[in-house]
C-alpha cells in the first residue's frame, strides 16, 4: 500500500515545515492500523518541495516524519517506510532545483520502494488526494484510490469536468475508486483482497 502524506494521512498545511503542525486526519491512524493488522506493508511516498524551496532542511523533514510516526504509534499504527522527493523543477534552490524521476507523477519513489522492500507493484495500491498521486500509481502499475480529503474533492471535480467537457469516458479511469477518506479507502481495498 502506497500512501501520499499531506491531505491523505495528515491535514493539508500549505508547505508543512514545522513538526508541531503535523496533525493526523480523523481515522487515518485507524486505517493504517487496519492495514498493519492485515499484514499489508504501508509505504508513504510524498513530494516535499518545502526542502527544494528552502523552507525546510532534510533533517527538518525527518523531524516531521518522526512526529507523524509518533502520532501513529500512539494509536497502535506504523508505516514500514517513507520515501520523499525533496526536489522541484522550477521552484527549487541549488541542487534541489532539478527535473527528477522521483517527483510524482513520475514513478521513482514507488519503484525505489519496490526494489528496496521487494514489493510487487502490480499487486499494490496507491492512495492520494492529487492527480499526480494517481498518475504515478497508474504509471507504476498499481491500482489507485482518490481520497476526497486534502485537495481530493477539488481534484475529483476537475477530473469529472474535464471528462464531461470532452464528452468521453476514459478507457482506463485514473482512479479505480474514490473514497471520502483514508479509512474508507482502506476498507474498500481490504475488501478487494482474495
Amino acid at each position: 500500500m502506497f500512501l501520499d502524506r499531506d491531505g491523505t494521512i495528515n491535514r493539508e498545511v500549505h508547505h508543512l515545515h514545522r513538526s508541531e503542525h503535523m496533525e493526523l486526519l480523523d481515522g487515518a491512524a485507524r486505517a493504517i492500523r487496519h492495514l498493519n493488522e492485515a499484514g499489508v506493508r504501508v509505504v508513504v511516498v510524498t513530494n516535499q518541495s518545502t526542502v527544494a524551496r528552502g523552507l525546510l532542511t532534510e533533517s527538518g523533514l525527518d523531524g516531521i516524519h518522526a512526529a507523524m510516526r509518533a502520532q501513529l504509534e500512539a494509536h497502535g499504527a506504523y508505516v514500514d517506510a517513507i520515501y520523499a522527493c525533496p526536489h522541484h523543477p522550477t521552484e527549487g534552490v541549488g541542487a534541489y532545483r532539478i527535473e527528477c524521476g522521483c517527483r510524482k507523477p513520475r514513478t521513482g519513489t514507488l519503484e525505489r520502494a519496490a526494489r528496496d522492500l521487494n514489493l510487487d507493484l502490480g499487486c499494490a495500491f496507491m492512495v492520494g488526494d492529487k492527480r499526480s498521486d494517481l498518475e504515478a500509481g497508474r504509471a507504476a502499475g498499481c491500482r489507485t484510490v482518490l481520497v476526497r480529503t486534502g485537495y481530493g474533492s477539488a481534484e475529483e471535480t476537475q477530473l469529472r469536468t474535464a471528462l464531461h467537457a470532452r464528452s468521453e469516458q476514459p478507457t482506463t479511469p485514473l482512479a479505480d475508486h474514490v473514497a471520502d477518506n483514508l479509512l474508507e479507502a482502506v476498507q474498500w481495498i481490504l475488501a478487494q483482497r482474495p
